[in-house]
């Protein structure tokens, strides 16, 4: 296990105060690392609003510190904020990526990207029990009613990864390009898949 996966990056802001207070009084005097992850993906998940508007073009947009002042972000930006929080309780934490399609992407949604492939969505993995896990804090549990999707489920020992289907068994989530895992945020290389 890679020691960079523990310090903070200008993005992943672990030692701001903002993100250490939010993770102690997240983690609630928790010393079980297991635990303390699953309280940090669903504080994340559900205490950050999701929103696919949410800009994307500069670090800044996806520093820890700002997203969780901001209380609002997209698959990225939440996965930055995961992962800094997992980094300040001394949880190894890195951000991963993939291409995947969205196959209930509302019709909005899909003008304002030009597409219903979503590149470079981001997700957290985290260390645990000798082994990288996923942690996926997209979607809070209010937009997922809405849409008629299971919100994402993380027991800190599995892969929580998006549900091909739906609740009316209709195809949702399809992975279809894997862009692996980073320290830090690849903000270069976002942009010019966003682009592209």
């Amino acid at each position: 296990m890679d020691k960079n996966y523990l310090v903070p990056t200008p993005i992943i802001d672990s030692d701001h105060r903002m993100i250490i207070h939010h993770a102690m009084k997240t983690i609630d005097g928790s010393q079980d690392p297991i635990l303390q992850a699953v309280k940090l993906y669903y504080a994340v998940r559900d205490g950050i609003w999701y929103n696919p508007y949410y800009p994307f073009y500069r670090p800044e947009h996806y520093r820890a510190s700002n997203v969780l002042k901001s209380g609002q972000g997209y698959c990225v930006s939440k996965a930055s904020l995961l992962c800094a929080l997992g980094r300040s309780c001394g949880i190894p934490s890195r951000v991963g990526f993939a291409d995947v399609r969205n196959h209930l992407a509302t019709k909005q949604l899909i003008e304002f990207l030009g597409s219903d492939l979503f590149v470079y969505h981001g997700f957290t993995e985290f260390y645990l029990d000798e082994k990288w896990v996923k942690a996926t804090p997209a979607f809070n549990v209010e937009l997922c009613e809405k849409h008629g999707v299971a919100p994402l489920e993380f027991n800190g020992r599995e892969d929580s990864l998006f549900q091909p289907f739906n609740l009316e068994k209709k195809q949702f989530m399809e992975y279809v390009a894997d862009h692996g895992t980073y320290g830090d945020i690849p903000v270069n290389a976002i942009v010019a898949a966003w682009k592209d």
